[in-house]
C-alpha cells in the first residue's frame, strides 16, 4: 500500500513540475530577446533531419493499409471507396499520430539526451554565469521548433501515405492518379482537415516540452542522460495519446453541436 501511495505522489509531483516548466516556457516564449538564429537552426535540425524517416514511414503505412484493407473492401463490393477511406483515415488519425510517435522517439529522445549531456557537463551552468539565458536559448527555441515542424512533417507523411496507397491501387485496380487523388480529397471535409492539423501543433508542444524538461532537469552522471532520453519518449508518447483523445472528443462534441 505504501509503494502505491508513493508512486501516486511521484506522479502528481511530476505533473506539477512539468506544468510549472510549461508555464515558464509560455512566459519566456513571449518575452524578448528572441533567439531567431537558433530557432532557424533547431527547425532545420528537427524538421529536415527527421523528414526522410517520416516520409519512409508514411509511404510504408500507405502501402500496408491498402494491402490489408483491399481484400475486405472487395468482399463488400466497396473497393471503389478505397481512396475515400484511406484519405480520411490518414488525414484524421494515422498521419498525425504515427508522425507524432516517430517524432517523440527521434526528436524527444534527442532533445532529452542533448540537454541532459549539457546539464551533466555543466554547460548550462556556464551559460548562466556568462550572462546568457539558457532557458530561452535552449528550451524555448527547441519547443517552438517542434511546434512549427511537427505539423509540416505530418502533412508530408499524409501526402506520401496517399501516394503509397495509390501505388497499390494503380497496380491492383488500374486506377489513374487523377481519379485516385480527386476521390481522396473529394471525400475530405473542412471538419476533417482543420482539427487534425490543429492537434499536431499540440503534439509538437508536448514533444518539445517533455524532451526539454527531462533533459534540463536530468540527474547528474551519464546514467541520468540515458534516463532523460528514455523517459522523454515514454512520457511524451503517453501524453500524445491523451492529447489525441481530448482532440477527438472535443471535435466530436463540436460536430454534435
Amino acid at each position: 500500500m505504501g509503494n502505491i501511495r508513493s508512486a501516486v505522489i511521484d506522479v502528481f509531483e511530476e505533473i506539477g513540475a512539468l506544468s510549472s516548466f510549461a508555464a515558464r516556457f509560455f512566459r519566456a516564449a513571449l518575452s524578448r530577446p528572441f533567439e531567431g538564429k537558433e530557432l532557424v537552426h533547431q527547425c532545420f535540425a528537427i524538421g529536415y533531419k527527421s523528414l526522410f524517416l517520416v516520409l519512409a514511414t508514411g509511404f510504408i503505412m500507405g502501402l500496408v493499409l491498402t494491402l490489408q484493407l483491399r481484400p475486405t473492401m472487395i468482399d463488400f463490393g466497396a473497393v471503389a471507396y478505397m481512396p475515400d477511406m484511406v484519405g480520411i483515415a490518414f488525414v484524421r488519425e494515422i498521419g498525425p499520430v504515427v508522425t507524432a510517435l516517430i517524432c517523440a522517439g527521434k526528436i524527444g529522445s534527442g532533445i532529452g539526451a542533448e540537454l541532459g549531456s549539457m546539464k551533466v557537463t555543466e554547460q548550462i551552468d556556464a551559460m548562466e554565469v556568462s550572462g546568457t539565458n539558457p532557458f530561452k536559448y535552449l528550451v524555448v527555441t527547441r519547443v517552438w521548433a517542434c511546434i512549427l515542424m511537427v505539423p509540416l512533417l505530418t502533412i508530408s507523411a499524409d501526402a506520401v501515405g496517399l501516394l503509397g496507397s495509390y501505388f497499390i491501387e494503380s497496380t491492383r485496380g488500374q486506377v489513374s492518379m487523377s481519379l485516385y487523388f480527386s476521390r481522396s480529397f473529394g471525400a475530405m471535409a473542412v471538419g476533417d482537415i482543420i482539427p487534425a492539423t490543429v492537434k499536431t501543433f499540440f503534439f509538437g508542444l508536448v514533444i518539445g516540452l517533455v524532451g526539454c524538461y527531462k533533459g534540463y532537469y536530468s540527474s547528474k552522471g551519464t546514467a541520468g542522460v540515458g534516463t532523460a532520453a528514455n523517459s522523454a519518449v515514454v512520457v511524451s508518447s503517453l501524453l500524445l495519446f491523451l492529447v489525441d483523445f481530448l482532440a477527438v472528443l472535443i471535435a466530436d462534441i463540436f460536430y454534435e453541436i
